[in-house]
């Protein structure tokens, strides 16, 4: 099969190549999926567990991605809960080779049906965009209607899910980014904008939620907003501040069958609607992640057109 790997951190994504692999075969609790569209984060390359296994042994030339629609092809021994044939979409174990290839094979309670008429490229873009979001705001930030959110980068893949879901909770939303993000980010339904370039951040006043996706001295100036009894949740790692009177939870997000049950039916229904910046082929796939012009919003492969 076709397959994209790395194996220098230190060149990102410039070091990947486009090889003929394997097709990877199914362990016990497995699936192989024929993989039709891929996601990928540009910040995997940074993760340890990219470049080793869960012993911290070397496990280069390694497949990157981790976000995946597609089609069972086979089931390992013991498997349960999908059949070959069947359209899934889900999020590839981090530790293990991913979905940047023709196939993959990955644990079966990793993946959830993917309905007919949701497209595989939507598919793609859905699971660490949705996952985030939604582990975010309702698992670690105990989101209530009426609460107010500050959503960092706003016009972003995960961004533009936190405010979309928050909305529809009820939340009142102020979305933050560049100056040229403030429309999409309005259109996805923040009701308000802070460019973080030329406005003071400061000016929100008291925040009941804000969901971190930039680190830094981002983050650190939002723990200065919180509210007593406020939170502060973050996707980019250990805060390095906290809140004098509220909570700052940093978390890694999970897959989950039920959750991206919840986010697909929002996007069939239209109460969600996924951002997509890029598409290419693999065969265009790492000329796609090395350009150098700047699109908010997901970068998705299709493998299998």
């Amino acid at each position: 099969m076709k397959a994209i790997v790395v194996e220098d951190q230190a060149a990102g994504t410039a070091g990947m190549t486009l090889v003929d692999r394997p097709e990877p075969q199914a362990a016990i609790n497995d699936v192989v999926v024929r993989v039709h569209a891929s996601g990928f984060v540009p910040t995997e390359l940074e993760w340890p567990s990219t470049w080793a296994d869960r012993r911290d042994r070397d496990r280069t030339p390694s497949i990157p991605g981790h976000e995946l629609a597609g089609v069972v092809t086979a089931l390992g021994y013991g498997t349960t809960g999908l059949s070959v044939g069947q359209r899934v979409f889900g999020l590839a174990d981090w530790h293990r080779d991913g979905t940047l290839a023709e196939y993959v094979a990955m644990e079966a309670r990793n993946l959830a049906p993917l309905p007919g008429d949701v497209d595989f490229t939507v598919g793609a873009s859905l699971p660490i965009s949705g996952l985030t979001a939604w582990q975010g705001l309702f698992q670690h930030g105990r989101l209530q209607a009426g609460q107010s959110v500050l959503a960092h980068g706003a016009a972003g893949a995960v961004g533009s899910m936190v405010t979309q879901l928050a909305r529809e909770a009820g939340a009142y939303v102020i979305g933050t980014g560049r100056a040229g993000d403030r429309q999409k980010a309005l259109d996805f339904g923040a009701n308000t904008f802070v460019d973080l370039e030329n406005d003071t951040l400061e000016d929100v006043g008291r925040i009941d939620l804000v969901f971190d996706v930039i680190g830094g001295d981002i983050q650190k100036r939002s723990t200065a907003l919180i509210r007593a009894g406020g939170i502060l949740v973050t996707a980019v790692g250990p805060t390095e501040a906290r809140p004098v009177d509220g909570l700052a939870i940093d978390f890694v997000v999970e897959s989950d069958r039920a959750q991206l049950g919840e986010i697909v039916q929002r996007v069939r229904d239209g109460r969600l609607r996924t951002n997509i910046g890029k598409v290419a082929t693999l065969d265009e796939a790492i000329s796609a992640f090395n350009a150098t012009e700047r699109r908010a919003g997901k970068t998705v492969i299709r493998v299998h057109p």
